[in-house]
């Protein structure tokens, strides 16, 4: 008993490529032993090896068994030692799956898929864009950088991951491939009280950003806008006011009774009509001409990157490097699309 818990004890110290290449063996030197003690009894060494492999499972069908003496006392051996053997390798391969579950929902794997985008903070307004994201772009996946212990959302969702460590620091971004990145959202820390701090640390961030990927497009909120200027020598390609933004939206409501549910559709694919981007077609040589067909579809043009004056440039030709935005409900957009 101790010389097979011994070999028990050795098996499962040993490292997993070196058990799978062990068993491996172990299974093909069973078969051709077997067959070569009993070829008519099992026909071909494919009969032999489904014979050794329901033994291992400890399946045993019985419509495949040894009848010589030798044949049978081969396959006591197989069951005192392939049985454990392979048990241990089916164990191996389940903790190998926790093992991953567990690092997975601690934010302590690399991500290593492209065109992502990275958000980088978490708080509700994480929460709210991870989601808005996922609803608008069926493909995307998304990486929450935080320093939280576990992961604040679902991984199971194999569109989320989860990344811990800081994010002022490489080896952080690295892990969040961001080289390859789509785009990269920078939060406030809700954790910090001042307003200053907060800012500070986002330029800490916007900073560590900038310096791995340059080409990577990036947005960032900002508490106060007279901040902004402290940004100046980072390549930041759009800043949120947070507090401005609110406030501002709060007062057209006051001022326009209603508006705040045109700026809901506009910023949320949850509510009626969106914001939509679509490409130049090689008919459209004005801006009416794209103006009047997309129209005619159900959607409107508004603009030109952040030119909002297209009523007034109609008679203009659009610049092959336009990029035009429009305003339609879902269905007119991905109509456009398959046109």
């Amino acid at each position: 008993m101790h010389f097979f818990l011994k070999i028990s004890l050795n098996l499962i110290k040993m490292k997993n490529v070196t058990l799978l290449l062990t068993t491996l063996i172990f299974i093909l030197m069973c078969t051709i032993i077997m067959y070569l003690l009993e070829p008519n009894t099992f026909e071909s060494v494919l009969n032999t090896f489904y014979f050794v492999m329901t033994t291992f499972s400890t399946v045993g069908y019985g419509d495949y068994s040894p009848v010589t003496l030798a044949g049978k006392l081969f396959a006591i051996f197989m069951y005192l030692f392939g049985i454990g053997l392979l048990g241990v390798v089916i164990g191996k391969i389940v903790d190998a799956f926790t093992i991953f579950r567990r690092k997975r929902e601690e934010g302590k794997l690399s991500y290593t898929n492209e065109n992502h985008v990275i958000i980088i903070g978490w708080g509700k307004k994480t929460d709210f864009a991870v989601k808005e994201i996922l609803d608008s772009d069926p493909a995307i996946e998304v990486i929450i950088i935080d320093t939280l212990q576990q992961a604040p959302m679902d991984v199971s969702n194999n569109r989320i991951h989860y990344i811990q460590g800081d994010p002022t620091e490489e080896e952080t971004f690295e892990k969040a491939n961001i080289e390859k990145a789509r785009a990269v959202i920078v939060f406030s820390d809700d954790t910090i009280q001042n307003g200053s701090l907060k800012d500070a640390k986002t330029l800490l961030v916007a900073i560590t950003v900038e310096r791995l990927a340059p080409s990577v497009h990036t947005t960032v909120e900002v508490m106060t806008e007279k901040h902004i200027l402290n940004f100046s020598h980072v390549k930041v390609d759009e800043f949120i006011l947070s507090q401005e933004t609110i406030s501002s939206l709060a007062v057209r409501s006051a001022m326009y009774q209603g508006v705040s549910k045109v700026y809901s559709q506009l910023i949320s694919r949850q509510h009626g009509e969106d914001l939509y981007k679509v490409t130049k077609k090689a008919n459209w040589v004005t801006y009416n001409d794209a103006f009047q067909e997309l129209l005619s579809n159900g959607a409107t043009l508004i603009a030109d990157r952040d030119q909002l004056n297209i009523n007034r440039r109609l008679h203009e030709s659009i610049p092959d490097d336009a990029v035009l935005y429009i305003i339609c409900n879902k269905e007119t957009y991905q109509s456009l699309q398959e046109r």
